[in-house]
Order: C-alpha cells, then sequence, then structure tokens
C-alpha cells in the first residue's frame, strides 16, 4: 500500500499523525508546504499518496489550492482537510472542490486515524472497482429497448449533437452519457458530471462558471468551473429538470453561443463543449408548468433518449446479477455468491422501483449478508422475500420522483402505517400554519434515514451511503447540514 501524506506547515501536528498511523503501520510522508507536495508529484520517481491529509491554510499556499491541483492530477485520491478555521466556507470550498472529508483542529488523535482509515479503505476500493470496470463490459443488455439504447449510441457516435437523456432515477443515465461520450470523436476529451440537484442554488453558479478571486466571501482564488473543466470534452448535467430558473437563462446563453462570465468576472470566457443533460421528470409538463424555460428544452431536445426502467427489460435481471455479484465480490475481496433459480425467480418478478441502481445495492447486500455461497430465496431481504405480497404504495403518497412509477411498486418494510403517521403530521402541521412544512419533515425523514443506515454500519458512512443508494459527498454534506455530526 502506497504511503499517507501529511501535508502541515505545524511540526507538532506532523508528529503526532506520524506517530499514531505508524502505530497503526500505515506508511506516512510529511510536508511542510504544499510546494512541496506538488514537487513530489511530479518527481516520477515519487510513489503517490495513497491518501492526502493537508492543512487549509499554510505559508506558501492554501490546501484548497492544493486540494484542486491534486484532484487533476490524481481524481480519485482521497483528501481529508484540516484546519483551525472550522467556519463555513472553508467547509463549502473543501467539499465543493471534492475533498473526502473535513476535519476541524484541535481533532482527537483516535478519531483523526479513524478518519484516515475509512479513507484508505475508499482508496483500496476505487482502485478495485477500477480495475474489476476494466474486466467487465461497459453496459449490459438483451431487452429489444436497451439495443435501441445501444444502437442509438452508436449511431451517435460521430456527432456533437446535445443529447437529452430521460428515464427514471437508477436506470443508469450517467453511464449512457459516459458511453456517448467515449465512443464519440471528444472520447480524448474530459468527462465532467454534475448533478444539478444535489448542489445549493446559491453555489450551482459558480460550480458551473467559476469564480474570480474575491467574487464572494472565501473565494481566495480564481476558480474553472465544470464548463471550463470540459473544455473540448463532453459536460453531463444531470437532474436538470431541477436547474433554478435564473440558471437556466445563463445556461441558454452559453448553448447558444458558446460564452459565459466566471461570477465576478468580466472578461467573457468560451469553452468547447458538448452538453449531454438527463432528467427523471417530463420536462413538457415542467415547462406548461412554468419551472423550466421552453426556449432551454428545446435546445436541450435535440436528440432524446429513453432509459427504460428495469421493469421494462426483465430479462436482463439475470445477467446483471451476476456481473454486480462478481464485482461486489472483487470489491470485497471474497468469492462472489450464486443464487438458486428461486431466487432468481424473484428477482426477476420484482418492480426494482430504484432500478439498476437498487439491484446493484442489493448485490453488494447479499454479498455482505447472505449466511451461504449459495443464495436461496428465504435469504433475500424483506422487500422480496415476501414476493408478490408486499403492499403497495397509495398513489397519493408517491415521491415526485417516482411520480411515472406503477401502482405495483412495493412500498418500504413495515407496511403503510408509516405513511398514515406521515399524513396525519402533515396535515396537523399545514392546517396549523406552520412555516416549511415541507423542510421541517424531509429534515426528519433524511435524518431517520442516515442515523439508521450509520447504525447498521456502525458508523461506516461511505457503506452507509452505498446502502442508501447515494454519494459519498451527499452523506457527508447531509450530516453536517442535519447537525449529525459527534
Amino acid at each position: 500500500m502506497k504511503p499517507i501524506w501529511i501535508v502541515d506547515d505545524d511540526q507538532s501536528i506532523r508528529f503526532v499523525l506520524e506517530k499514531a498511523l505508524a502505530r497503526e503501520q500505515l506508511a506516512v510522508r510529511v510536508f511542510a508546504n504544499p510546494r512541496d507536495v506538488l514537487a513530489a508529484l511530479d518527481d516520477d520517481g515519487a510513489d503517490g499518496p495513497q491518501v492526502l491529509v493537508s492543512d487549509i491554510r499554510m505559508p506558501g499556499g492554501s490546501g484548497i489550492d492544493l486540494l484542486g491541483s491534486v484532484k487533476e492530477r490524481l481524481p480519485a485520491l482521497p483528501v481529508i482537510i484540516m484546519t483551525a478555521y472550522s467556519d463555513l466556507d472553508s467547509a463549502v470550498s473543501a467539499f465543493q472542490g471534492g475533498a473526502f472529508e473535513y476535519l476541524p483542529k484541535p481533532f482527537d488523535v483516535t478519531r483523526a486515524v479513524d478518519l484516515i482509515r475509512r479513507a484508505v479503505d475508499e482508496s483500496l476500493r476505487e482502485a478495485v472497482s477500477a480495475g474489476a470496470q476494466a474486466d467487465t463490459p461497459e453496459m449490459l443488455g438483451q431487452a429489444p429497448a436497451m439495443q435501441d439504447v445501444f444502437r442509438a449510441i452508436g449511431r451517435l457516435s460521430q456527432s456533437n449533437v446535445t443529447v437529452l437523456i430521460t428515464g427514471e432515477s437508477g436506470s443508469g443515465k450517467e453511464l449512457v452519457a459516459r458511453a456517448l461520450h467515449k465512443h464519440s470523436q471528444r472520447g480524448a476529451g474530459p468527462f465532467v458530471a454534475i448533478n444539478t440537484a444535489a448542489i445549493p442554488k446559491d453555489l450551482l453558479e459558480s460550480e458551473l462558471f467559476g469564480h474570480e478571486r474575491g467574487a464572494f466571501t472565501g473565494a481566495q482564488a480564481t476558480r474553472r468551473g465544470r464548463f471550463e473543466q470540459a473544455d473540448g470534452g463532453t459536460l453531463f448535467l444531470d437532474e436538470i429538470g431541477d436547474m433554478p430558473f435564473d440558471l437556466q437563462t445563463r445556461l441558454l446563453r452559453v448553448l447558444s453561443d458558446g460564452q459565459f462570465y466566471r461570477v465576478g468576472g468580466h472578461q467573457p470566457q468560451k469553452s468547447n463543449v458538448r452538453v449531454i443533460a438527463a432528467t427523471h421528470q417530463n420536462l413538457e409538463e415542467r415547462v406548461r408548468g412554468g419551472a423550466f424555460r421552453e426556449d432551454l428544452f428545446h435546445r436541450l431536445n435535440v436528440i432524446r433518449l429513453r432509459l427504460p426502467a428495469l421493469r421494462e427489460r426483465r430479462e436482463d435481471i439475470p445477467a446483471l446479477t451476476r456481473l454486480f455479484l462478481a464485482r461486489s465480490a472483487k470489491d470485497l475481496g471474497v468469492e462472489p455468491k450464486r443464487l438458486v433459480d428461486a431466487a432468481l425467480a424473484r428477482l426477476v418478478a420484482f418492480d426494482f422501483p430504484g432500478n439498476v441502481r437498487q439491484l446493484e445495492n442489493l448485490c453488494h447486500w447479499l454479498t455482505v449478508m447472505a449466511p451461504s455461497q449459495v443464495v436461496e430465496a428465504k435469504d433475500l431481504p424483506p422487500e422480496l422475500a415476501d414476493g408478490a405480497g408486499v403492499p403497495a404504495l397509495p398513489a397519493q403518497a408517491a415521491a415526485p420522483a417516482r411520480a411515472a412509477a406503477p401502482a405495483s411498486m412495493p412500498t418500504l418494510v413495515g407496511g403503510p402505517n408509516w405513511l398514515s403517521d406521515l399524513e396525519r403530521d402533515a396535515r396537523s402541521l399545514l392546517e396549523a400554519g406552520s412555516p416549511e412544512v415541507w423542510d421541517q419533515l424531509t429534515r426528519q425523514f433524511e435524518a431517520k434515514l442516515i442515523l439508521t443506515a450509520l447504525d447498521v454500519t456502525r458508523g461506516r458512512r461511505i457503506e452507509a451511503a452505498q446502502r442508501l443508494g447515494i454519494g459519498r459527498n451527499t452523506i457527508t454534506r447531509k450530516i453536517q447540514e442535519l447537525g449529525l455530526d459527534d
């Protein structure tokens, strides 16, 4: 395993962490400033880090700037940012730059070592996953609907036309976008993805278009946005239907003439980018409702690819299950599990409201939790073990993201009682005129989900995020927003 790199101008911090990690039999290399780190990365003979732990304020350079430079060279490297200045701007800048975690000083050494351990585990998992992906096909699908998608990707391989991918959440829209990029003339250029629904409105403009130094509090250096990062390649705008209306105007202008301004900037920037957008929503309805610009819709809707839900391609479930079980086993360093015919039949009959992502998470659950190498029907999780007898969600309780799902979509474990409780509480708050009812109930729901997942995984955030079907940065951000951190 490669060493942990520690960057801090405080010699005592370097000493304490080096000794603590040495006791854990982890190799360590220490640096006093960012310049030495970048020089070491430039040195062909230097072994890069497994994890980078950096202070945020140091003479001769900023940890945030170092984070950006390192991420350009090593995008998958987990970076932990330390600082004695525990302010919002520092935290936002760290996570915007792709930090694995944010560690305020003074910190408990044991907790710091546990965090570094988690980052090491993530780094090793990413490396194994990259190797597994190299040995497996890009996409699987024998169903006619998927063959239509494959043919469309082939036809678009020589085109730079804008593409709009539609389909339910978890159906694999980003995978299709990556395939479109890889097989296009821009395949050698960067593929940059951004989920417009996952970033707060106040940060999304800077994330897309970048900002100039001093544009706002915490903008200590000029930062390139996603459009500049994707120059010569492809920019994937996921969940485009949730983009704030005022930003839709700026996006339309970029798509029209290729020019934009950084936040706080006065010089126009140009970027040669192919845009691929995706959404699970009905954009025509959002246009009619005034939530989405009609001219932007027509600009994006040049070629539309509809990705089928997993329940529309049930014949692909056995092959996908074998692929995900093999990939999960390789990630965990164990032998892959095998499903008996009865168990596989249950999977094929299940509607999978979470689509391919839900099936992948299920396979990871089986790899960890199934008691034997051969998985029988009784070993499946409760929502599948009961087969067709699982109760359905009431139509009025269906989430907006699942509006197009059929009425047979199974409810969560525990039956519909929780929905009745939710309806009662919502009605009580609404009739009482309570402000921000949506935010109140959503925060309670998210907090309960995350706390339960952390309890199941014994505090392991990465595993909790995987089981919930969200990204590691998302769970970290939610834990901070909801005040769930210790």
